[in-house]
């Protein structure tokens, strides 16, 4: 390891004033557009490969229905979520780091992503098994991604870059915390659970605003898989969670999910004890219970895998009248960058394809571009305003995009720390105070296992401190377990656990 000397630039060659933090209005304002350093970032990663997805490449996904069986009406007009309405939709599970070809069993975080095709156009909702994520601020996205992936000579994955970034961006240790846990492995996509994970805002039919927090219950039962489990289904069947979930679905074992949500009122975010828009922090169900909304089954394999779904596009911006976006940087960065990413990997008109087109009439003054098919006639107008008679904007959609109050002078910064907020806290209370004795020894010998790879003695004393600020036990434990161990050993867990 060698001292950074060199200064990070753009690609023009100019200094880069941060890789840490985007430009925003204030410490928690929105984040502008013209931070060119973010939007250079984020759309030269999305165009670095093709036609496999930058990250959630390997996946699989089915067709069901969502129908909403609360009321949450007084939180959101949203049609979907209104009682008694069923929603066709689509969902998409994934791997994150590995690609196309890789096992479905690697240790990764799974993606779980939705669209739902509801009565006022397309929602997706782009989460993941677990409720936090590595990092905040989406200008280090293509950094931590990177850094998870492979060594540009060799070409092979390498612990030293996983931990060296890690190591350096503390906020990453709640989710690594999960990563190294029973969930780090699920048994299939039918049996762990989902989230949305950013705060999203909700708006009702009297315009009142609400952060939300979407968490998508398994009514399979948590069930999870043992490295040495994992790693022997990764050589015996590497699709063994896309099996699974066709399988089962022939078999007509539906597998359903149901949706609760936690909501806080739009004043408690200023002062509440985590920043509640940290994409590395939870909300205590204590201080926010779970609101049942509905439930989510999956009925209907794809007849074309390639169609309907490597071809489907989720983003964070199809937004649909009564639920909008909130300060999260991380979300505000993923609404420009996943529909930027589809553009260049499906193609400019990917929102026209079948598995991608709303069931509600499409009126837009986008023309042309590469595999356009869907088009109006020859009189209709191709620019607004118009004398025509063509569509025009609603100003009463104006209520429904949310928003929330931004005053300050253009920084780039952390955004501002809460009463009880730092990296490591909700990390260590996961480790202590949810996993019991068996789930925290396999998290330890999953740690272990992990770090005995790393080849550079000089990262170890960081892990160490790592995981030691995570919690003083599991600190110890780890440096216990790694240090009489030569690099490349690696300890398996024993036996199959069931989360309850």
């Amino acid at each position: 390891m060698t001292d950074q000397k060199k200064i990070t630039t753009t690609e023009s060659g100019a200094p880069a004033a941060s890789d840490a933090h985007s430009q925003s209005v204030g410490p928690d304002g929105a984040i502008v557009l013209h931070d060119h350093r973010l939007v250079e970032k984020l759309a030269q990663f999305n165009r670095e490969k093709v036609p496999e997805r930058i990250v959630h490449a390997k996946g699989g996904g089915a067709f069901g229905t969502f129908t909403t069986t609360g009321d949450v009406s007084q939180y959101t007009r949203a049609a979907l979520f209104q009682p008694g309405v069923s929603t066709e939709m689509l969902a998409r599970f994934s791997t994150v780091a590995g690609e196309q070809g890789s096992p479905d069993t690697w240790r990764d975080p799974r993606g779980f992503a939705l669209k739902f095709y509801t009565s006022e156009g397309n929602y997706d909702l782009v989460g993941n098994n677990t409720p936090v994520f590595f990092i905040r601020d989406g200008i280090k996205f293509p950094d931590f991604i990177h850094s998870q992936k492979r060594l540009p000579g060799s070409h092979l994955r390498d612990h030293n870059m996983q931990w060296d970034f890690w190591t350096l961006s503390p906020e990453s240790a709640h989710q690594v915390t999960w990563l190294m846990g029973d969930r780090g492995l699920p048994a299939s996509w039918r049996m762990m659970d989902g989230f949305g994970s950013h705060t999203y805002q909700w708006i009702n039919a009297a315009g009142e605003r609400f952060w939300v927090k979407y968490h998508f219950k398994t009514n399979q039962g948590n069930e999870i898989l043992t490295q040495a489990d994992a790693d022997r289904i990764a050589g015996e069947d590497a699709d063994f969670h896309i099996r699974d979930l066709s399988e089962a679905i022939d078999r007509e074992e539906f597998p359903t999910w149901t949706l609760s949500v936690q909501v806080m009122p739009y004043a408690d975010a200023a002062t509440y004890r985590f920043n509640p828009f940290d994409l590395t922090k939870v909300w205590p169900h204590a201080d926010y219970p779970l609101i049942e909304v509905g439930t989510m089954e999956l009925n209907r394999n794809p007849e074309n895998y390639f169609a309907q779904i490597e071809q489907a596009t989720f983003a964070p911006s199809n937004f649909v009248p009564g639920i909008a976006t909130s300060p999260d940087k991380m979300l505000l960065a993923r609404i420009f960058s996943y529909a930027d990413a589809h553009r260049y990997r499906v193609g400019t008109n990917h929102a026209q394809l079948p598995v991608n087109l709303p069931k509600t009439e499409v009126n837009s003054y986008s023309k042309d571009g590469a595999a356009r098919y869907h088009f109006s006639s020859a009189t209709t107008p191709v620019y607004a305003p118009n004398s025509v008679g063509g569509a025009v904007a609603s100003p009463e959609a104006a209520g429904d995009t949310g928003g929330w109050e931004n005053d300050g002078e253009l920084t780039r910064s952390a955004v501002t720390l809460h009463a009880e907020d730092d990296d490591f806290g909700q990390a260590g209370a996961l480790y202590r105070d949810v996993l019991d004795d068996e789930q925290r020894d396999r998290m330890v010998a999953n740690i272990v296992g992990h770090v005995s790879k790393v080849t550079v003695p000089e990262l170890l004393p960081r892990i160490f401190e790592y995981w030691t600020n995570v919690d003083a036990d599991l600190g110890a434990r780890v440096a216990a377990g790694v240090q009489p161990s030569a690099p490349g050993s690696n300890e398996d867990p024993a036996t199959v656990g069931v989360l309850q």
